[in-house]
């Protein structure tokens, strides 16, 4: 037996984080000068093995759950997912050995349902109308229904979600920036993205700038994200954190994706759009202000989960 080869699991924790970080050039053209003083930089999460920023959360939650003895020997990982977050507990589970069974809204892309299929993870359908809360709710009821059977893992309240963040996105980008960074902006959903690298980088700069973006009501197509005025509230959110809020408009959010595609020759997620809006939003009130600005945002996927949907056939 070659001894200095690692097993499947260590390679894919070991492959999660130190993603690229990516400068988004053309963007700002109608700016003129003042956009030249600009920079807006895509921390480029679908360069993790299971594909989004996900697997920096999930890994850390299934570590921490691995070492308190809480999942294995026949006991199965639970939690509720729109979807990322599912794909990157069913890739743990089938490498590491433990079963994974998600509540799902049924209205979720083709493409993540057949990913979780390839992974071989148990799905339990949720009613499309109650989106990620009535997954929430379906899991925590059969959590409470099987405790011996499964251990709740709730992305929506567990520590681990945030500092996952904490400890690797809020580092990498402080390094990336060689510590120029002057804004941070993310989407919420369970918000451990936000929170995690907010607090980091705030203890890192106090002057950093972080703003929060969500979808700008409660029926929306931005999914993975969470209205909060409207919605369960992840336990590990805390509002005060932000510097600001973003509200995006779903449209907004595709057009931006058909753009990045037909003009940059990038192809991202629907919140990987939503991103790049708000931090185009960020771009234009600093130029406005006569300000120089690194703006970092997270791009949590890229469009292979989302290429069945047809806004990208749609024409501007």
């Amino acid at each position: 037996m070659i001894t200095t080869v690692k097993p499947l699991g260590s390679t894919l924790m070991e492959r999660i984080g130190n993603t690229p970080l990516i400068r988004l050039e053309g963007l700002l053209a109608h700016l003129g000068e003042a956009g030249q003083e600009i920079q807006i930089l895509g921390k480029a999460e679908w360069a993790n093995p299971g594909g989004s920023v996900k697997d920096r959360a999930a890994s850390a939650i299934v570590s921490d759950a691995l070492k308190r003895g809480v999942i294995g020997n026949g006991k199965g990982l639970l939690d509720a997912t729109s979807g990322n977050t599912g794909i990157a507990y069913a890739m743990l589970g089938a490498a590491l050995g433990f079963p994974v069974t998600l509540c799902m809204p049924s209205n979720v892309s083709p493409e993540r349902k057949k990913y979780l299929a390839a992974y071989g993870a148990e799905i339990v359908w949720t009613s499309p109308a109650d989106g990620s809360d009535g997954a929430i709710r379906k899991a925590r009821a059969m959590s409470a229904a099987e405790p011996d059977r499964y251990y709740y893992a709730d992305q929506y309240s567990n520590e681990e979600n945030w500092r996952a963040h904490y400890r690797t996105t809020a580092e990498e980008i402080w390094r990336q920036t060689e510590g120029q960074v002057t804004h941070f902006v993310a989407g919420l959903g369970t918000s451990g993205t936000f929170m995690g690298t907010t607090r980091r980088l705030k203890e890192l700069n106090p002057a950093v700038q972080c703003l929060s973006m969500q979808p700008d009501s409660a029926f929306n197509g931005l999914e993975g994200l969470k209205h909060m005025a409207t919605a369960i509230v992840p336990k590990i959110y805390d509002p005060s954190l932000a510097d600001g809020n973003i509200d995006m408009d779903t449209e907004v959010a595709y057009k931006t994706a058909r753009m990045l595609g037909r003009r940059h020759g990038l192809l991202v997620g629907i919140s990987a759009a939503a991103a790049v809006a708000a931090a185009v939003e960020v771009a234009e009130r600093e130029a406005g202000a006569g300000r120089e600005a690194v703006i970092v945002t997270i791009l949590p996927d890229a469009a292979e989960k989302y290429m069945s949907d047809r806004f990208w056939q749609e024409q501007d």
